[in-house]
């Protein structure tokens, strides 16, 4: 890929370097040299080491591990762009963190998803072009455009190749039910649903299956597995209402914290498939664990957003 437009810049925050590289080298372009530190007393500092008044930029900073400090310095970021004139700021945040906590299921809670879109749009920005949102109805959290693109196609052409017979792709809960429905249709697949409820934080508990699942092989799909205590407990009900032994996860955003890695791996999954919105250390790497890379979905987005081009035909 290359461009036409010689000011559009590609910049990077701490939390993932290796996709912003991966970004810049299919777009054909030099990351832009930022300095980013922090002080001895826990506060972040950046700084942009080079002219980009005039120009174009693209921020690729996702929410991994700490998220608290992935968005303060993305903030930073943002405020020393605008300030130095940047063009425009057109920020991508692969995994959008804070995103669960999208509306209010209990009283004297905070709706953390839309304090974030509060706070990026205080500081201010373009654009944001982000992977599967917890909940869709984030994007009405912005006033500015958000480019919601979803890993399915990457899904679609990995588990086509597979040619996996009786399959049932199978949504942890009503909410996914959407996504696992398109992703069923377009391998050929029927669909199940899993009903649970959510004790307290990180707890699932699986009350019933609706679908039939026995005798099938199954794709479990969710778009982020946290510490995996929804799909394995999702794994043991399945098996109880008769599936084959052939089960596969798969997940955009692999955040695997906490008791994640040793769960997954108990679980005889045949293959869990993620993609890496978020950096997967070696730490966090199991023998069935296949990683799809994400950079080829984020570039092509920029590209057509720079060249003013439909970013929904990348689906059809």
């Amino acid at each position: 890929m290359s461009f036409d437009r010689p000011h559009i810049q590609i910049v990077s925050g701490s939390s993932h370097p290796v996709l912003a590289a991966e970004i810049a080298s299919q777009l054909g372009v030099e990351l832009g040299r930022v300095t980013l530190s922090k002080f001895s007393c826990g506060e972040r500092y950046a700084r942009v080491d080079e002219s980009i008044r005039g120009d174009e930029i693209y921020v690729i900073q996702t929410i991994g591990s700490t998220p608290n400090d992935d968005y303060m310095e993305l903030f930073l970021m943002m405020d020393a762009l605008k300030r130095a004139s940047a063009a425009k700021i057109h920020v991508v945040i692969p995994h959008f963190g804070y995103a669960r906590q999208d509306k209010k299921s209990a009283p004297r809670e905070p709706i953390s998803a839309r304090l974030m879109a509060d706070l990026m749009s205080a500081v201010g920005f373009d654009r944001l072009i982000t992977v599967d949102l917890h909940a869709d109805q984030i994007q009405g959290f912005f006033n500015q455009p958000v480019d919601h693109l979803t890993a399915l196609p990457l899904f679609v052409d990995y588990f086509s190749k597979k040619e996996l017979k009786d399959l049932v792709v199978v949504a942890p809960d009503a909410g996914r039910a959407k996504f696992a429905k398109k992703l069923g249709d377009r391998l050929g697949a029927q669909l199940a649903i899993m009903h649970k409820t959510r004790p307290q934080h990180n707890v699932a508990e699986i009350m019933n299956i609706v679908g039939d699942v026995k005798g099938k092989t199954l794709l479990l799909v969710d778009d982020m597995v946290d510490t995996g205590g929804s799909v394995t407990s999702g794994i043991d009900a399945l098996r109880k209402h008769g599936c084959n032994d052939e089960i596969y996860l798969a997940t955009t955003h692999a955040v695997f914290s906490g008791p994640a890695v040793e769960r997954l791996s108990k679980a005889s999954f045949k293959e869990v498939v993620a993609t890496d919105t978020i950096p997967i250390p070696e730490s966090k790497r199991f023998a069935n664990l296949i990683i799809l890379p994400i950079a080829p979905l984020l570039a092509e987005a920029i590209q057509r957003n720079h060249e003013h081009k439909s970013i929904s035909s990348l689906y059809e």
